[in-house]
């Protein structure tokens, strides 16, 4: 089964010029043209977009994923360097969400606090908790911030 541009924009919610672009750079590997020559994408196609798209959020630039790309046609032999850089991938978004977790931490108390103050409508009251009164999961919240 073959999937159009436009279904696959709208399936992956990827603009049609993204996808252009991802072809006209190589990065999509064995993509079929029909004799208009409009783009055919098969069920392999949209497995190396998702790889793409997960590389390409994870803080790969192009040229990275390109290479990446290139490995996945030499077969057997870069297994090792694929995996690598899955690893080091994984190892930096882990650090991302790691961060991100503290800034949450950081939000979920600003609001607990703001809501505090607004019911007594006084900050200084709020100022004044000390950190063993607060609720289990804001006391948590505040110790796990930046």
């Amino acid at each position: 089964m073959f999937y159009t541009i436009g279904e696959v924009s709208k399936k992956y919610n990827l603009p049609l010029s993204t996808l252009r672009y991802y072809d006209n750079e190589g990065l999509i590997p064995n993509l079929e043209k029909d004799a208009k020559g409009n783009r055919k994408f098969s069920e392999n196609n949209l497995e190396a977009l998702k790889v793409i798209e997960c590389l390409k959020k994870s803080g790969l630039e192009i040229k990275e994923i390109k290479k990446f790309m290139e490995w996945t046609q030499e077969g057997n032999k870069s297994f090792t360097k694929r995996k690598n850089l899955f690893l080091e991938r994984k190892k930096i978004v882990e650090q991302e969400i790691e961060q991100l977790n503290r800034v949450l931490n950081m939000l979920k108390f600003k609001c607990w606090y703001y809501d505090e103050a607004i019911k007594y409508n006084d900050e200084e009251k709020v100022k004044n908790i000390k950190l063993e009164e607060m609720p289990k999961e804001i006391k948590k919240a505040y110790e796990n911030t930046l």
